[in-house]
C-alpha cells in the first residue's frame, strides 16, 4: 500500500494537548448527498475536556449532507480506555472504539445519537496520496487517499446507500498540538467521461510572525504537481455563502480554481480547543461545486468538492 505511512499514528496515550483525526468525505455516486465521517482523538493524556460527547478523548462523527437540505451531525464520545490504537508510527494502522474503526483501506461505524441511527461499512481504494503540510510536533495535514473510491454501504434511519462504488472523495489525516487560528481547505474530485480522475486540493493557514502556509496539489492525467504559494483572489465566508477563488502555478502549468457553496448546504459547528478553554467556529460544505482551469482545460463538478473554513 503506497500511501500507508500517511495514516500512521502520531499521538501517544500520554499526550495531554493534541488532537489527531482521520476523516473521509464520501460524495454519493448519484449526487443525492455526501457523508463526512471523523475518528477523533483529543487530549488522550488528560482524558479529553469533559464527559460531554463532543469533549471526550475519543469521538466518532457522522455528518449527512443531503442535496438542498440542512446537514445533520451525530457525535458519540468514548473514554480513552476503550480505544484500540496502533502504536506510534507502526503499520498496519488501526484506530477502533466500540463498533467503530478505521484502517488503511476500510472504515466502519455504528452510532445511535438523539434517536437517530447511522452505520457504515466501507472500503476505499486510490492511486494517489499527498502530504500537504508536515511540521512535525506542531502538526500535519495529509491525504493518504486523495482520489478515493468508496464501496460498501451506509445506513441512516432505515435509508440505505450502497454500491461498488457507492461514492468518491478523499480520506485525510490531520494532527496538531492545537488547531490553527484560521484555515481554508478544499478538495475537489473530477470524474472524466473516459473513466479518468483528477483532483485538486489546497490548504492555507496561519503561522507565527504573521506568515501563511500555502500549498496546492494537482493530480491530473496520472501526474502529481505541487503548486506552492497559491494566490487568493476572493474569499467569502457568510452564513449562507462560502466562496474561495485562488490561482497557483509551477513552471508552465497554472490553475485558476473557484469553489463555492450556498445554504442550506453549509454546516457550522464549534470545534473544541485542545487546551479546553472554549470553542471556535468551523464551516464545512461537503457538496460544494468547483471549477478549475488547468491551462486551456476546464474541470467542473456541481457537487464533488468540499470547502472548509475554520477559525476566526
Amino acid at each position: 500500500m503506497p500511501n500507508a505511512q500517511l495514516n500512521a499514528v502520531y499521538s501517544s496515550r500520554t499526550m495531554k494537548r493534541r488532537y489527531e483525526v482521520w476523516f473521509l468525505r464520501c460524495g454519493l455516486v448519484d449526487g443525492s448527498g455526501a457523508w463526512w465521517f471523523r475518528y477523533l482523538l483529543t487530549n488522550l493524556g488528560r482524558h479529553g475536556c469533559s464527559t460531554e460527547n463532543d469533549k471526550m478523548p475519543v469521538q466518532v462523527w457522522a455528518t449527512w449532507f443531503p442535496r438542498e437540505a440542512h446537514p445533520q451531525t451525530f457525535i458519540q464520545g468514548y473514554p480513552a480506555d476503550q480505544l484500540d490504537l496502533t502504536g506510534r508510527f507502526r503499520l498496519p494502522f488501526h484506530c477502533g472504539v466500540a463498533d467503530n474503526a478505521i484502517d488503511e483501506d476500510s472504515c466502519r461505524g455504528n452510532l445511535c445519537v438523539e434517536g437517530h441511527t447511522v452505520s457504515w461499512n466501507l472500503r476505499n481504494r486510490s492511486n494517489f496520496g499527498a502530504t500537504l503540510s508536515d511540521k512535525g510536533w506542531i502538526g500535519f495535514s495529509k491525504s493518504p487517499h486523495s482520489d478515493a473510491v468508496f464501496s460498501g454501504e451506509i445506513l441512516f434511519d432505515g435509508q440505505r446507500f450502497s454500491g461498488d462504488p457507492v461514492g468518491f472523495g478523499v480520506q485525510g489525516h490531520n494532527c496538531g498540538y492545537r488547531h490553527r487560528t484560521f484555515w481554508r481547505w478544499m478538495h475537489a474530485y473530477f470524474r472524466h467521461p473516459g473513466g479518468g480522475v483528477s483532483t485538486v486540493e489546497a490548504l492555507i493557514y496561519d503561522m507565527p510572525f504573521g506568515l501563511l502556509f500555502r500549498k496546492a496539489v494537482l493530480w491530473h492525467k496520472g501526474t502529481a504537481t505541487i503548486l506552492k504559494n497559491p494566490s487568493e483572489k476572493e474569499i467569502v465566508r457568510e452564513t449562507g455563502h462560502l466562496r474561495w477563488r485562488f490561482t497557483a502555478s509551477r513552471g508552465d502549468l497554472s490553475i485558476d480554481a473557484c469553489i463555492e457553496a450556498f445554504a442550506p448546504g453549509i454546516h457550522q459547528l464549534p470545534y473544541v480547543k485542545t487546551d479546553c478553554s472554549g470553542t471556535f467556529p468551523v464551516s464545512n460544505a461537503s457538496l460544494a461545486r468547483a471549477t478549475v482551469r488547468v491551462g486551456n482545460e476546464t474541470l467542473e463538478t456541481p457537487f464533488g468538492a468540499v470547502l472548509e473554513m475554520g477559525g476566526n
